[in-house]
């Protein structure tokens, strides 16, 4: 079953990831980079916006190789 994507701004996507073991290595404007300092996870790129569309948010899980369902227990 596909669960349905919240609504998430850029600052709860980053403490959600910030949850899997992603830190905060820079940013760039309004362009969060995260990284996985395991080395594990591949780096992950989120935009500091009010809220993320569903797309994008589809994109960044797919890099964090995270699941919607997994992403959602991130974020409540």
């Amino acid at each position: 079953m596909i669960s349905k994507l919240p609504v998430v701004s850029g600052l709860e996507c980053i403490r959600a990831l910030e949850k899997v073991g992603y830190t905060v290595v820079r940013q760039k404007g309004s362009h969060v980079r995260l990284k996985d300092m395991n080395g594990k996870l591949p780096p992950v790129t989120v935009p500091d916006h009010k809220e993320l569309r569903p797309g994008l948010l589809r994109k960044i899980l797919k890099d964090a190789d995270l699941t919607v369902e997994q992403f959602i227990q991130l974020y409540k």
